[in-house]
C-alpha cells in the first residue's frame, strides 16, 4: 500500500463535490446529488475519503436504515479511481466506516453486491468476515452502465456484524468438509460452465462450495448467453442453500478460472455481541 494515501471523513459541502467527480470517473453516470449526500453526513450517515497526493481517489457512502425497531447502516456506494484499483484500498475505507459506525453506536452495517463479482465476494466476506443468506433477484432492474448492462442485476444483501466474534475474532469453521455440488466444464470459447445436482444438497451436510466464474465480465462479453447462464444457476442454486439457512462466509481462491462460495448452517455462525452477549 503506498504510504502517500490517507483515510478520512467526508463531511464538506466542497468534499461531497470531490465525489461527484469521482462517480463520473468510476462509473461514468450521473452522480448524487451533493444535498443528499451532505445531508446524510450530517444526520448518522458516514461518507469516507482515500486521498493520494491530495486527490480523492476513493470514497464509500452510508446512510442510516430502520427496520423493526432497530437501526443500522445502510453502506450504499464504495467506488475506487481506475488507476487505483486493487491496491487494498477498499479494505482501508470499509475499516475506517466500521471504526466510525461502532463511535456512532451501529452493530450492524449492511450493503449489496453482485455474487458473479469474485473479486468483491472476497473482500466482503473473507477479508472482512461478513456474511450472506438473503438473495435478491434483479434488485436495481435493467442498468446500463458497463458492469451491469444485458443482465438481471441480482445481488447478495450482506450482513456486516461489527461487534461480533465472527468479526472481531475473524471466526471461520474449524475440520469443515466442503461438498462441491456441481460438475464444471469448458465452452466452445474455453470459458468455465456448470452443473448442478440438486439431489447431493442434503440438509444435514456441514458445508457447501458453490463455483462462481474468476472473469464473469470476460465472459459476459464473449459469450453473454452463457453469462445469463451462470447468473441463472447461480440464483437458483444460492436461493436453495439460503432457503435451509445456510449462509455464505467465504470465498475460497484457487488458480482455476473459477472460484469457490463457501455455505455452512446460520446458526453455526457467531453472530452474538460480544459486550452483550446477545444472538442476532
Amino acid at each position: 500500500m503506498n504510504s502517500t494515501i490517507s483515510i478520512r471523513l467526508l463531511e464538506t459541502n466542497e468534499d461531497m463535490r470531490l465525489i461527484q467527480i469521482l462517480e463520473g470517473e468510476v462509473w461514468g453516470m450521473d452522480p448524487i446529488p451533493t444535498h443528499q449526500t451532505f445531508t446524510a453526513s450530517k444526520n448518522g450517515g458516514i461518507l469516507i475519503g482515500a486521498f493520494a497526493g491530495g486527490k480523492l481517489i476513493g470514497f464509500s457512502y452510508g446512510f442510516p436504515g430502520f427496520l423493526k425497531g432497530k437501526s443500522y447502516l445502510c453502506s450504499h456506494m464504495l467506488g475506487i479511481h481506475p488507476d487505483y484499483q486493487q491496491m487494498g484500498i477498499g479494505k482501508l475505507l470499509k475499516d475506517k466506516q466500521r471504526t466510525r459506525a461502532q463511535e456512532m453506536g451501529y452493530d450492524l452495517i449492511t450493503w449489496t453486491f453482485d455474487p458473479l463479482e469474485s473479486r468483491n465476494a472476497y473482500l466482503n466476506v473473507s477479508k472482512l468476515y461478513a456474511i450472506c443468506n438473503t438473495y435478491l433477484e434483479n434488485c436495481y432492474g435493467e442498468m446500463t452502465d458497463g458492469l451491469n448492462k444485458g443482465l438481471p442485476t441480482d445481488r447478495l444483501q450482506i450482513e456486516w456484524w461489527i461487534l461480533s466474534d465472527r468479526v472481531e475474532s475473524k471466526w471461520m469453521p474449524k475440520d469443515v468438509t466442503y461438498h462441491l455440488p456441481c460438475e464444471l466444464g469448458k465452452s466452445a470459447k474455453g470459458h468455465p460452465i456448470v452443473s448442478v445436482d440438486y439431489s447431493a444438497i442434503l440438509e444435514n451436510s456441514v458445508g457447501y462450495e458453490i463455483p462462481v466464474p474468476t472473469y464473469f465480465q470476460l465472459i459476459k462479453k464473449n459469450e453473454p448467453e452463457l453469462a445469463l447462464q451462470w447468473r441463472m444457476k447461480v440464483r437458483e442454486v444460492f436461493q436453495a442453500l439460503f432457503a435451509m439457512e445456510y449462509a455464505v462466509i467465504g470465498l475460497r481462491k484457487s488458480d482455476e478460472d473459477v472460484q469457490y462460495y463457501q455455505f455452512v448452517k446460520r446458526s453455526s455462525i457467531p453472530l452474538n455481541r460480544r459486550d452483550k452477549g446477545e444472538s442476532q
